[in-house]
Protein backbone atom coordinates (compact mmCIF):
# COMPACT_ATOMS: atom_id res chain seq x y z
CA UNK A 1 0.00 0.00 0.00
CA UNK A 2 1.37 3.50 -0.77
CA UNK A 3 2.19 5.91 2.33
CA UNK A 4 4.01 2.53 4.37
CA UNK A 5 7.50 2.36 5.42
CA UNK A 6 9.73 -0.18 5.09
CA UNK A 7 9.22 -3.45 7.03
CA UNK A 8 11.14 -3.70 10.82
CA UNK A 9 13.55 -6.10 9.56
CA UNK A 10 15.22 -3.35 7.38
CA UNK A 11 14.88 -1.47 3.97
CA UNK A 12 14.83 -3.68 1.12
CA UNK A 13 17.25 -2.43 -2.03
CA UNK A 14 14.41 0.19 -3.20
CA UNK A 15 14.33 1.72 0.35
CA UNK A 16 15.59 5.17 0.75
CA UNK A 17 18.45 3.54 3.24
CA UNK A 18 18.42 3.12 6.75
CA UNK A 19 17.83 6.46 7.67
CA UNK A 20 14.45 6.57 6.42
CA UNK A 21 14.32 3.40 8.19
CA UNK A 22 15.17 4.74 11.71
CA UNK A 23 12.82 8.06 10.89
CA UNK A 24 9.55 5.80 10.32
CA UNK A 25 10.02 3.47 13.07
CA UNK A 26 11.41 5.74 15.37
CA UNK A 27 8.45 5.98 17.81
CA UNK A 28 7.99 2.21 18.51
CA UNK A 29 11.91 1.17 19.02
CA UNK A 30 13.23 0.87 22.46
CA UNK A 31 16.01 3.10 22.65
CA UNK A 32 19.36 1.76 24.90
CA UNK A 33 18.65 4.49 27.86
CA UNK A 34 15.08 2.48 27.56
CA UNK A 35 16.31 -0.41 28.53
CA UNK A 36 18.54 0.05 30.73
CA UNK A 37 16.05 2.07 32.84
CA UNK A 38 13.51 -0.92 33.31
CA UNK A 39 12.22 -2.01 36.83
CA UNK A 40 11.80 -6.06 35.09
CA UNK A 41 14.19 -8.29 33.19
CA UNK A 42 12.63 -11.39 31.39
CA UNK A 43 14.76 -14.67 31.94
CA UNK A 44 16.50 -15.89 29.16
CA UNK A 45 15.88 -19.28 27.93
CA UNK A 46 18.32 -21.40 29.72
CA UNK A 47 17.56 -20.39 32.17
CA UNK A 48 13.75 -20.66 32.28
CA UNK A 49 14.41 -24.50 31.13
CA UNK A 50 17.07 -24.71 33.59
CA UNK A 51 14.34 -23.81 36.57
CA UNK A 52 10.54 -24.48 35.60
CA UNK A 53 9.88 -22.77 38.64
CA UNK A 54 11.41 -19.28 37.74
CA UNK A 55 9.29 -16.63 37.44
CA UNK A 56 9.17 -15.38 34.04
CA UNK A 57 10.38 -11.81 35.01
CA UNK A 58 12.73 -10.64 37.77
CA UNK A 59 13.67 -7.41 39.45
CA UNK A 60 16.01 -5.65 37.78
CA UNK A 61 19.04 -3.84 38.83
CA UNK A 62 19.43 0.14 38.72
CA UNK A 63 21.45 1.79 36.73
CA UNK A 64 23.11 3.11 39.45
CA UNK A 65 23.84 0.02 41.72
CA UNK A 66 24.99 -1.66 38.15
CA UNK A 67 27.70 0.55 37.43
CA UNK A 68 28.04 2.82 40.37
CA UNK A 69 29.01 6.19 38.82
CA UNK A 70 26.13 6.97 36.65
CA UNK A 71 24.62 9.34 39.05
CA UNK A 72 27.47 10.69 40.41
CA UNK A 73 28.06 7.97 42.90
CA UNK A 74 31.23 6.04 43.70
CA UNK A 75 29.87 3.46 46.08
CA UNK A 76 26.77 2.51 44.17
CA UNK A 77 24.38 3.46 46.05
CA UNK A 78 20.66 3.78 45.05
CA UNK A 79 20.27 7.64 45.37
CA UNK A 80 16.74 7.10 42.73
CA UNK A 81 15.49 4.96 44.87
CA UNK A 82 16.39 7.23 47.92
CA UNK A 83 14.96 10.22 46.25
CA UNK A 84 11.78 8.30 45.81
CA UNK A 85 11.55 7.01 49.26
CA UNK A 86 12.03 10.42 50.66
CA UNK A 87 9.92 11.81 47.96
CA UNK A 88 7.27 9.85 49.28
CA UNK A 89 8.00 10.33 53.00
CA UNK A 90 7.14 14.31 52.11
CA UNK A 91 4.19 13.51 50.29
CA UNK A 92 2.69 11.28 53.68
CA UNK A 93 3.28 13.77 55.66
CA UNK A 94 1.86 16.90 53.58
CA UNK A 95 -1.06 14.58 53.78
CA UNK A 96 -0.90 14.28 57.33
CA UNK A 97 -0.85 18.26 57.75
CA UNK A 98 -3.70 18.74 55.15
CA UNK A 99 -5.88 16.30 57.24
CA UNK A 100 -5.12 17.93 60.73
CA UNK A 101 -5.76 21.01 59.08
CA UNK A 102 -8.79 20.43 57.83
CA UNK A 103 -10.43 18.60 61.20
CA UNK A 104 -9.15 21.88 62.83
CA UNK A 105 -10.91 23.94 60.20
CA UNK A 106 -13.83 21.85 60.58
CA UNK A 107 -13.57 22.17 64.64
CA UNK A 108 -13.48 26.30 64.49
CA UNK A 109 -16.48 26.44 62.25
CA UNK A 110 -18.41 24.34 64.12
CA UNK A 111 -17.36 26.52 67.34
CA UNK A 112 -18.10 29.94 65.54
CA UNK A 113 -20.97 28.81 62.71
CA UNK A 114 -23.47 31.86 63.10
CA UNK A 115 -26.05 29.55 62.53
CA UNK A 116 -26.02 26.75 65.56
CA UNK A 117 -29.80 26.56 67.23
CA UNK A 118 -30.08 29.46 69.57
CA UNK A 119 -30.28 28.98 73.31
CA UNK A 120 -33.12 27.81 75.03
CA UNK A 121 -35.63 31.09 76.29
CA UNK A 122 -34.30 32.21 79.91
CA UNK A 123 -36.52 30.93 82.74
CA UNK A 124 -38.09 33.89 85.20
CA UNK A 125 -38.67 34.08 88.18
CA UNK A 126 -42.50 33.12 89.44
CA UNK A 127 -45.27 35.94 89.97
CA UNK A 128 -48.10 35.59 91.69
CA UNK A 129 -51.26 37.68 93.24
CA UNK A 130 -53.96 36.86 95.60
CA UNK A 131 -57.31 38.57 95.62
CA UNK A 132 -59.27 37.66 98.98
CA UNK A 133 -62.66 37.65 98.41
CA UNK A 134 -64.52 38.53 101.77
CA UNK A 135 -68.40 37.57 101.99
CA UNK A 136 -71.00 40.12 102.68
CA UNK A 137 -72.96 37.86 105.54
CA UNK A 138 -72.23 34.70 107.47
CA UNK A 139 -70.93 31.43 105.35
CA UNK A 140 -73.51 29.19 104.69
CA UNK A 141 -73.25 25.19 105.97
CA UNK A 142 -74.33 22.12 105.53
CA UNK A 143 -73.73 18.81 103.78
CA UNK A 144 -71.23 18.88 100.94
CA UNK A 145 -73.32 17.22 98.45
CA UNK A 146 -75.92 19.44 99.62
CA UNK A 147 -73.87 22.51 99.14
CA UNK A 148 -72.86 21.45 95.93
CA UNK A 149 -76.23 20.50 94.78
CA UNK A 150 -76.92 24.23 95.20
CA UNK A 151 -73.98 25.90 94.20
CA UNK A 152 -73.03 27.05 90.77
CA UNK A 153 -70.67 24.00 90.80
CA UNK A 154 -73.92 21.79 90.70
CA UNK A 155 -72.62 20.70 86.84
CA UNK A 156 -68.89 20.85 87.35
CA UNK A 157 -67.17 17.36 87.13
CA UNK A 158 -64.95 15.89 89.71
CA UNK A 159 -61.21 15.69 90.26
CA UNK A 160 -59.02 15.55 87.16
CA UNK A 161 -61.55 14.86 85.35
CA UNK A 162 -62.75 18.47 85.47
CA UNK A 163 -59.28 19.19 83.82
CA UNK A 164 -59.83 18.75 80.28
CA UNK A 165 -57.41 18.55 77.23
CA UNK A 166 -57.94 21.06 74.39
CA UNK A 167 -57.21 19.39 70.73
CA UNK A 168 -53.40 19.41 69.90
CA UNK A 169 -52.30 21.14 66.71
CA UNK A 170 -49.32 21.99 65.20
CA UNK A 171 -47.84 25.40 65.61
CA UNK A 172 -45.44 26.87 63.55
CA UNK A 173 -42.53 25.50 65.12
CA UNK A 174 -43.99 22.81 67.04
CA UNK A 175 -45.40 19.63 65.97
CA UNK A 176 -48.93 17.86 67.27
CA UNK A 177 -47.12 14.96 69.25
CA UNK A 178 -44.83 18.28 71.38
CA UNK A 179 -48.27 20.37 71.75
CA UNK A 180 -49.87 17.71 73.46
CA UNK A 181 -46.61 16.34 75.58
CA UNK A 182 -46.84 20.31 76.53
CA UNK A 183 -50.63 20.31 77.62
CA UNK A 184 -49.81 17.34 79.97
CA UNK A 185 -47.54 18.78 81.29
CA UNK A 186 -49.43 21.49 82.55
CA UNK A 187 -52.28 19.16 83.09
CA UNK A 188 -50.23 17.11 85.16
CA UNK A 189 -49.32 20.36 87.28
CA UNK A 190 -52.60 22.02 87.72
CA UNK A 191 -53.84 18.30 89.03
CA UNK A 192 -51.21 17.85 91.33
CA UNK A 193 -51.13 21.53 92.31
CA UNK A 194 -54.62 21.91 93.31
CA UNK A 195 -56.13 18.53 93.77
CA UNK A 196 -54.02 16.05 95.29
CA UNK A 197 -55.00 15.23 98.76
CA UNK A 198 -51.81 15.04 100.58
CA UNK A 199 -50.84 18.56 98.66
CA UNK A 200 -54.15 20.52 99.75
CA UNK A 201 -53.24 19.37 103.68
CA UNK A 202 -49.83 20.37 103.46
CA UNK A 203 -48.41 17.42 104.31
CA UNK A 204 -46.43 17.04 100.90
CA UNK A 205 -45.01 19.47 98.16
CA UNK A 206 -42.40 17.01 96.47
CA UNK A 207 -45.22 15.98 94.02
CA UNK A 208 -45.27 19.52 92.46
CA UNK A 209 -41.91 20.37 92.69
CA UNK A 210 -40.38 17.63 90.61
CA UNK A 211 -42.73 18.89 87.66
CA UNK A 212 -40.55 22.15 87.66
CA UNK A 213 -38.36 23.80 85.69
CA UNK A 214 -34.86 22.80 87.58
CA UNK A 215 -34.36 27.12 87.11
CA UNK A 216 -37.39 27.23 89.19
CA UNK A 217 -36.51 25.01 91.73
CA UNK A 218 -34.51 27.31 94.03
CA UNK A 219 -37.45 29.57 94.66
CA UNK A 220 -39.63 26.90 95.20
CA UNK A 221 -37.47 25.96 97.86
CA UNK A 222 -37.39 29.14 99.49
CA UNK A 223 -40.88 29.74 99.44
CA UNK A 224 -41.66 26.41 101.13
CA UNK A 225 -38.86 27.29 103.99
CA UNK A 226 -39.77 31.35 104.83
CA UNK A 227 -42.93 32.07 102.76
CA UNK A 228 -43.57 35.79 102.49
CA UNK A 229 -46.08 37.87 101.19
CA UNK A 230 -43.94 39.60 98.53
CA UNK A 231 -45.86 38.35 94.84
CA UNK A 232 -42.36 35.78 94.21
CA UNK A 233 -41.62 33.48 97.34
CA UNK A 234 -45.59 32.44 98.66
CA UNK A 235 -45.92 28.79 98.74
CA UNK A 236 -49.94 29.45 98.22
CA UNK A 237 -48.71 30.46 94.44
CA UNK A 238 -47.12 27.67 93.69
CA UNK A 239 -50.08 25.11 95.00
CA UNK A 240 -53.25 25.01 97.07
CA UNK A 241 -52.88 24.09 100.73
CA UNK A 242 -54.66 24.72 103.84
CA UNK A 243 -53.71 25.31 107.58
CA UNK A 244 -54.74 21.13 108.61
CA UNK A 245 -54.77 23.43 112.36
CA UNK A 246 -57.32 24.86 111.31
CA UNK A 247 -59.13 23.50 107.84
CA UNK A 248 -59.48 19.75 106.85
CA UNK A 249 -61.59 18.52 103.55
CA UNK A 250 -65.05 17.77 104.59
CA UNK A 251 -65.05 15.61 101.23
CA UNK A 252 -61.42 14.86 99.03
CA UNK A 253 -63.96 14.85 95.67
CA UNK A 254 -63.12 18.71 94.37
CA UNK A 255 -65.34 20.19 92.01
CA UNK A 256 -63.33 21.89 88.57
CA UNK A 257 -63.93 23.24 85.76
CA UNK A 258 -61.98 25.49 83.34
CA UNK A 259 -59.75 25.13 80.52
CA UNK A 260 -56.42 24.64 79.17
CA UNK A 261 -55.10 26.60 76.24
CA UNK A 262 -51.54 26.74 74.37
CA UNK A 263 -49.80 28.98 72.07
CA UNK A 264 -46.11 29.65 70.87
CA UNK A 265 -44.25 32.16 72.49
CA UNK A 266 -41.46 32.23 70.35
CA UNK A 267 -39.76 29.81 68.21
CA UNK A 268 -38.67 27.47 70.69
CA UNK A 269 -41.38 27.92 73.47
CA UNK A 270 -44.76 27.07 74.23
CA UNK A 271 -47.08 28.93 76.59
CA UNK A 272 -49.64 27.33 78.16
CA UNK A 273 -52.98 29.06 80.51
CA UNK A 274 -54.95 26.93 82.58
CA UNK A 275 -57.86 28.78 83.47
CA UNK A 276 -59.79 26.80 86.15
CA UNK A 277 -62.44 27.10 89.34
CA UNK A 278 -61.58 24.69 92.16
CA UNK A 279 -64.61 24.26 94.77
CA UNK A 280 -63.69 22.54 98.07
CA UNK A 281 -65.88 21.44 100.88
CA UNK A 282 -64.09 21.95 103.80
CA UNK A 283 -64.87 22.55 107.77
CA UNK A 284 -62.97 22.95 111.22
CA UNK A 285 -61.15 19.94 112.07
CA UNK A 286 -62.69 20.00 115.42
CA UNK A 287 -66.15 19.59 115.05
CA UNK A 288 -66.02 15.82 115.30
CA UNK A 289 -66.89 13.15 112.84
CA UNK A 290 -70.12 11.60 111.47
CA UNK A 291 -73.69 13.46 110.19
CA UNK A 292 -73.20 16.18 112.76
CA UNK A 293 -69.59 17.45 111.34
CA UNK A 294 -71.11 16.69 107.63
CA UNK A 295 -73.61 19.87 108.71
CA UNK A 296 -71.24 21.89 109.59
CA UNK A 297 -69.29 22.00 106.07
CA UNK A 298 -69.11 25.13 103.69
CA UNK A 299 -67.40 25.81 100.44
CA UNK A 300 -64.67 27.86 99.34
CA UNK A 301 -64.00 28.62 95.29
CA UNK A 302 -60.82 29.07 93.75
CA UNK A 303 -60.58 31.07 90.71
CA UNK A 304 -56.78 29.94 89.86
CA UNK A 305 -55.12 31.20 86.19
CA UNK A 306 -51.69 29.86 85.82
CA UNK A 307 -49.55 30.54 82.83
CA UNK A 308 -46.84 27.97 81.87
CA UNK A 309 -43.77 28.57 79.85
CA UNK A 310 -42.50 25.11 78.14
CA UNK A 311 -39.53 25.12 76.39
CA UNK A 312 -37.93 22.33 74.08
CA UNK A 313 -35.65 20.96 77.31
CA UNK A 314 -38.70 21.06 79.53
CA UNK A 315 -40.03 19.03 76.88
CA UNK A 316 -38.00 16.23 76.84
CA UNK A 317 -37.92 16.58 80.28
CA UNK A 318 -41.41 16.26 80.80
CA UNK A 319 -41.40 19.66 82.89
CA UNK A 320 -42.11 23.27 82.79
CA UNK A 321 -42.17 26.57 84.11
CA UNK A 322 -44.37 28.67 86.09
CA UNK A 323 -44.51 32.19 85.08
CA UNK A 324 -47.60 33.99 86.62
CA UNK A 325 -50.12 32.60 89.10
CA UNK A 326 -53.54 34.68 89.72
CA UNK A 327 -56.12 33.83 92.21
CA UNK A 328 -59.05 34.91 93.63
CA UNK A 329 -60.66 33.02 96.73
CA UNK A 330 -63.36 33.23 98.92
CA UNK A 331 -64.60 33.57 101.67
CA UNK A 332 -61.51 34.98 103.28
CA UNK A 333 -60.91 37.87 105.56
CA UNK A 334 -59.16 40.66 103.91
CA UNK A 335 -56.29 41.35 106.19
CA UNK A 336 -55.00 38.40 106.86
CA UNK A 337 -51.55 37.05 105.10
CA UNK A 338 -52.19 34.01 103.17
CA UNK A 339 -48.70 33.55 101.57
CA UNK A 340 -47.59 30.17 103.56
CA UNK A 341 -51.52 28.73 103.41
CA UNK A 342 -55.13 29.89 102.49
CA UNK A 343 -57.47 29.81 105.82
CA UNK A 344 -60.92 30.08 104.55
CA UNK A 345 -64.05 31.78 106.49
CA UNK A 346 -65.88 28.59 107.45
CA UNK A 347 -69.62 28.27 108.51
CA UNK A 348 -71.21 30.91 110.42
CA UNK A 349 -67.91 33.02 110.42
CA UNK A 350 -68.25 36.69 108.75
CA UNK A 351 -65.81 38.63 107.89
CA UNK A 352 -64.20 41.51 110.06
CA UNK A 353 -64.67 45.27 108.43
CA UNK A 354 -61.27 45.41 107.82
CA UNK A 355 -61.82 45.47 104.47
CA UNK A 356 -60.86 49.12 104.37
CA UNK A 357 -57.41 49.13 105.88
CA UNK A 358 -55.51 52.02 104.21
CA UNK A 359 -52.83 51.76 102.01
CA UNK A 360 -49.49 53.99 102.13
CA UNK A 361 -47.97 54.64 98.84
CA UNK A 362 -44.40 55.80 101.14
CA UNK A 363 -44.26 52.58 102.27
CA UNK A 364 -42.11 50.17 100.59
CA UNK A 365 -42.82 46.74 99.85
CA UNK A 366 -46.01 44.73 99.28
CA UNK A 367 -48.76 44.87 101.63
CA UNK A 368 -50.91 42.43 102.60
CA UNK A 369 -54.38 44.54 102.90
CA UNK A 370 -53.68 46.43 100.08
CA UNK A 371 -56.39 44.51 97.80
CA UNK A 372 -59.70 42.82 98.64
CA UNK A 373 -62.65 42.08 96.96
CA UNK A 374 -66.42 41.46 97.98
CA UNK A 375 -67.36 37.78 97.38
CA UNK A 376 -70.74 38.19 95.68
CA UNK A 377 -73.77 36.31 97.12
CA UNK A 378 -74.64 34.56 94.01
CA UNK A 379 -71.08 32.73 94.26
CA UNK A 380 -72.64 31.45 97.98
CA UNK A 381 -74.38 28.27 97.88
CA UNK A 382 -77.91 28.06 99.19
CA UNK A 383 -78.96 24.78 100.89
CA UNK A 384 -81.94 23.73 101.63
CA UNK A 385 -82.85 24.26 105.45
CA UNK A 386 -84.45 21.44 107.44
CA UNK A 387 -88.09 21.96 108.07
CA UNK A 388 -89.10 22.86 111.70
Amino acid sequence: MAGRGNPPEGPDDASGGDDEYRDEYRSVVFDESFVKAAQLQEFSARERMEDEEHAAVRQRASMSSATGDDDGTEDGTDTGYERSTITASRQGIVLVLLIVLAFGTAIYMGIRNPYQAPAEPAVEPMRASLLPLAPRDEVPGATPSDLYEHSPAARFRTGADGVNLPPARRTAHFSESQVLSALTAAKEYVVESSLDPAVLTGNSDRTVRILLDPAQQAQFDQSMDNPRNDGRHSATGWMIRFDPSKTVLADPRVRVQGTLAVQESGPDALEVVADHVFVYAVRAPDVGEGDDADERSSLFTVRREVRFQIDREDLRRQQLAVRQVAMRAGPLPCSADMSATLRPLLVGEKAKDDGGAGTDPYARGREAASMCGVLATSAQPSPEKPAE
